[in-house]
């Protein structure tokens, strides 16, 4: 009995001693996981209703963008249309000054005919200024001249060559003015008088209403010369597009420009020629093209070493054939009657 009571008292002193060192150091116990937040959730809700507005946003904005496209395209395709109506209006009312030009000039000529005035009073080339006794070669100013119907106009004239009397119409012997022009720069003329030069359409039109020579000279690199002369030359006026008409060759270059005779004068952007191609833009130059050249005066410019590369350059085949660019060419009109 008293083992008993000495076992229950041991036990009772070691729970003791248990719990206290229990209370003096206590186990840290493991936390459960914490779950997860709400507000993560609400986030996650949040970016995926701001991604579905910025999806629609871009939709209405890609479809707004096709509209206004849409829009510009046939704004547009309206201003090309206006454009196109425009330059028909423009067509037809330069026809119609053409024509109404026309009948002024041959009023102008009558009245010419039937005038009391004699025309050797008149001033309207060099021929008439050699007659009066103006027998140095250069530049001059021809005064207008309302009995003739002539505007003033700065000529260059040659008094020397073959009896002198000579209007120049064209030059190429420097090679830094382009002759790839269109239809109204060789109308009314472009370049520099005492350099290359072409003297106008119109104003060429005007030298040749009365029976005219021309002379065509020419020279290659080698420093040989040639040239081209005909009896008859005369160009029509724009309303039948500056044909040429002549005849009647001499000289020692070859007749290359009898192929180009009863041709209209074409540029890059009015074609007239005879052929399928387009031969302005395929010899780089204003002139009377058929179909397309035996010559072609108004070509490019082509130094030596690069003179017989293409069939575009200043050419007269009846000399140096199709691929070889000239150094120097002038071509000059004097009156059939005049007399050194």
């Amino acid at each position: 009995m008293a083992k008993e009571n000495l076992g229950i008292i041991l036990l009772g002193v070691t729970l003791l001693l248990l719990a206290e060192t229990w209370a003096q150091n206590p186990r840290k116990r493991l936390s459960p996981p914490k779950p997860p937040k709400a507000q993560c959730c609400d986030e996650v809700r949040s970016l995926k209703v701001q991604v579905a507005n910025l999806t629609s946003l871009l939709e209405e904005l890609s479809r707004k963008q096709e509209t206004d496209l849409m829009n510009v395209v046939r704004q547009i395709m309206e201003l090309d249309k206006q454009n196109r109506q425009q330059e028909t209006r423009v067509t037809e009312a330069e026809s119609k000054y053409s024509e109404i030009n026309n009948r002024v000039e041959i009023m102008q000529l009558h009245t010419l005919q039937s005038a009391t005035k004699s025309s050797s009073d008149a001033i309207y080339d060099c021929a008439s200024l050699y007659s009066k006794n103006y027998k140095i070669s250069g530049e001059y100013k021809l005064p207008k001249d309302d009995f003739l119907g002539s505007p003033e106009l700065n000529v260059y004239c040659d008094m020397e060559t073959n009896g002198g009397g000579w209007t120049l119409i064209q030059r190429r012997k420097i090679g830094l003015t382009s002759f790839n022009r269109d239809w109204k720069q060789y109308k009314s003329g472009f370049g520099s008088i005492r350099g290359d030069f072409w003297l106008g359409n119109d104003n060429i039109f005007r030298l040749t209403r009365q029976p005219s020579v021309l002379r065509i000279e020419m020279e290659d690199w080698e420093g040989q010369t040639r040239y081209a002369e005909y009896g008859f030359f005369t160009v029509a006026n724009e309303l039948n597009s500056y044909k040429l008409f002549l005849a009647n060759y001499s000289g020692n270059a070859g007749d290359s420009l009898r192929y180009h005779n009863n041709t209209n004068f074409s540029t890059s952007d009015k074609d007239n020629d005879k052929c399928v191609d387009h031969c302005a833009s395929l010899r780089k130059g204003g002139y009377w093209y058929n179909c397309c050249t035996d010559s072609n005066l108004n070509g490019v410019f082509y130094r030596y070493g690069q003179h017989m590369k293409n069939s575009d350059g200043i050419t007269w085949y009846g000399w140096h054939g199709s691929n070889y660019s000239l150094k120097k060419v002038e071509m000059k009109v004097r009156p059939v009657e005049f007399q050194p």
